[in-house]
C-alpha cells in the first residue's frame, strides 16, 4: 500500500500574528514530502511512526463526530498491518511535518470528505480549517489548522482574518532574478509547544499586545500585500522592519547563537530574517535582493533556495 504524496509547507508571513488577526501566506513546498506506506520489512524509523499512529487513533476518536468522523475500523486493521508514515519533511524545523501527516489521515479516512477537485468555497476552506485544527492538536496542544490545510490543498493560501480564507496565486518566480526567499538550517531543533507557550504568556503584557497590533501585524500585512502584487521594493522595506522587530520582540523564539547573524543581516541590508514556523530551532527563513552576497555571509550555514524574485 502507498497513498497519494502530501509535501511539506513554508508560511511565509504570519507566524504568531495569524493568532491575532493578521494577514498570513502560507505555499507548499514541494521540496519534502510525505506518504502513507504499509511495509512489512519496517525500519525502526517506520516502527516509531507507526507506534505514533496507533497513539494518534486514540486521540482521533476524543473528537467531536459533529466536526468530523473517520473510519477507524480500516484505519485500526491498517495501523495493525504495520501502516507508517513515510516522510522526507524535517521534524521540529517549521516545514509542516505533522500538517502532511493530518492531510495524509483526513484524506484516507475521513467520511464525508471535502475533496481538493470541489469548488472550494470559503465556507469549505473554513471547514476543513477547523478539522485540521483538532486533528493537528494531537501534535502541538494548540493548532491553527494551516499547515494540513496547505499541504492537503498543495495551493498557496492567503489569510486575510481568522475567518476569511482563500487559495490563492503568487506572481511567477523569476528564474534568473538575485531577490530570494532562502530557508537557512539553524541544526537545531525546535518545538511548537513550548514557543506558543512562550507567546500566550507574552500576550499578558499590554505592552506585548500594543506592539504586536501596531508594530508586528501592520508589517506583515504590508508584506503579504507586496509579495502578492510583486512589489518588491516594498516587500523587502518591510520585511526588514518585521525582521528587527521580532529580533526585538520575540528573542526567546530565536537561538541565541542567531541573535548576532540576524542583526548583521539588518545592519549591512544584505538579508533579513525571520521565523519559520514558531521558531525556537529549526530553519529560519531569509528574504535577500541578492542571494550570493548572502551566500558569502551566511558561508556557514546552508542554505535552501525556496523562491526566487
Amino acid at each position: 500500500m502507498k497513498g497519494p504524496l502530501f509535501y511539506s509547507k513554508i508560511l511565509l508571513f504570519g507566524e504568531y500574528g495569524i493568532i491575532k488577526d493578521s494577514k498570513g501566506l502560507s505555499i507548499p513546498y514541494n521540496f519534502y514530502k510525505g506518504a502513507l506506506k504499509s511495509d512489512q520489512n519496517a525500519t525502526d524509523e517506520a516502527l516509531k511512526s507507526n507506534t505514533i499512529l496507533s497513539e494518534y487513533l486514540v486521540y482521533l476518536k476524543t473528537l467531536d463526530k459533529a466536526i468530523v468522523e473517520f473510519a477507524f475500523e480500516q484505519m485500526g486493521e491498517d495501523i495493525s498491518n504495520g501502516m507508517y508514515f513515510d516522510s522526507s519533511i524535517p521534524q521540529g524545523y517549521g516545514v509542516g511535518s505533522s500538517g502532511a501527516l493530518v492531510a495524509a489521515i483526513y484524506d484516507k479516512y475521513a467520511k464525508h470528505k471535502i475533496t481538493v477537485l470541489e469548488n472550494l468555497t470559503r465556507e469549505k476552506l473554513l471547514k476543513l480549517k477547523t478539522v485540521f485544527s483538532q486533528m493537528e492538536s494531537f501534535f502541538h496542544g494548540k493548532s491553527s489548522g494551516l499547515d494540513p490545510l496547505n499541504s492537503y490543498l498543495s495551493l498557496p493560501i492567503l489569510i486575510s482574518a481568522q475567518d476569511q480564507i482563500e487559495a490563492t496565486g503568487i506572481p511567477s518566480q523569476n528564474t534568473t532574478g538575485k531577490g530570494t526567499v532562502f530557508l537557512l538550517d539553524s541544526g537545531i531543533v525546535g518545538e511548537t509547544a513550548p514557543m506558543v507557550h512562550i507567546f500566550m504568556q507574552k500576550m499578558k503584557q499590554e505592552g506585548f499586545r500594543a506592539m504586536l497590533k501596531d508594530q508586528f501585524i501592520k508589517h506583515t500585512d504590508v508584506c503579504v500585500d507586496a509579495f502578492l502584487a510583486g512589489d518588491v521594493p516594498t516587500l523587502f522595506q518591510s520585511t526588514k522592519q518585521l525582521s528587527k522587530v521580532v529580533l526585538n520582540h520575540f528573542k526567546p523564539m530565536i537561538p541565541r547563537k542567531f541573535h548576532q547573524l540576524w542583526a548583521s543581516g539588518i545592519e549591512s541590508n544584505t538579508y533579513y530574517l525571520k521565523l519559520c514556523g514558531s521558531g525556537g530551532g529549526g530553519y529560519i527563513l531569509g528574504f535577500t535582493e541578492d542571494i550570493e552576497k548572502a551566500r558569502k555571509a551566511l558561508s556557514d550555514y546552508k542554505l535552501e533556495v525556496v523562491y526566487n524574485f
